[in-house]
């Protein structure tokens, strides 16, 4: 199984309960979910490449697509994105924090 088929899997269970809770909730506010998304990718490529240049993760080559952000996987960035749609629709669904009148 390649990186990419993992992340479809985790992916598909996201994709579930964001559109759950943008049925039964209100959306989040579109510009903290894009300023969240871009903050954790930008760190996500940093952290990524340090770990990977250290040598405390390595991937199985035959695995990955080869496409790269410096040295990370692409693959690397589903989760970051899996973070930033998950969370908030969790939030969403669970009851977060209650407006009052």
């Amino acid at each position: 199984m390649s990186y990419w088929q993992l992340n479809l899997i985790f992916l598909a269970i996201v994709v579930i309960v964001a559109v759950l809770a943008l049925v039964l909730r209100r959306p989040p506010r579109a510009l903290a979910v894009l300023l969240t998304a871009a903050v954790l990718l930008v760190m996500t490529a940093i952290f990524d490449n340090v770990m990977i240049g250290i040598g405390l993760v390595g991937y199985n080559e035959s695995l990955i697509s080869g496409m790269f952000v410096g040295i990370a996987p692409l693959e690397d960035f589903a989760y970051a994105i899996a973070a930033v749609v998950l969370l908030p629709s969790l939030w969403m669904l669970l009851g977060g924090r209650r407006e009052h009148a």
